[in-house]
């Protein structure tokens, strides 16, 4: 019998949750919620996967297999013309009560920004 599926942590969900390419085809890649934030958190805000692990609380590799099926559905999103829409997954919302979540994503984190603009650490 497999491993029940552990829910991720997720600081926030997409503020836009479908993409249409003009001209496309109506059909959808579903990328669901979790595989967004391994592309928002290793891509957009540079973590590395171990850290990205670390802050949705699961394995390294598990990491691994969600950001590499995130991509695939984009580049076939991408190849194919159709459109991304952002839905379902195993996750669950980031409380806010952790002292650092370095995402900046939750609302008791977003007003710990520095002077300067930059997340702090």
């Amino acid at each position: 019998m497999p491993r029940p599926i552990k829910c991720r942590k997720v600081c926030r969900l997409p503020d836009v949750n479908e993409f249409r390419p003009a001209g496309g085809k109506s059909r959808c890649v579903i990328l669901t919620v979790d595989e967004y934030e391994t592309i928002r958190l290793i891509d957009r805000e540079g973590f590395s996967q171990e850290e990205c692990a670390g802050f949705m609380q699961i394995a390294r590799t598990t990491v691994q297999q969600i950001y590499n099926s995130a991509r695939f559905k984009i580049a076939e999103a991408l190849v194919d013309g159709t459109g991304i829409r952002i839905e379902g997954g195993s996750y669950t919302l980031c409380d806010g009560s952790e002292k650092q979540c370095r995402c900046g994503g939750c609302s008791k984190h977003r007003s710990m920004i520095c002077d300067n603009n930059q997340r702090q650490l």
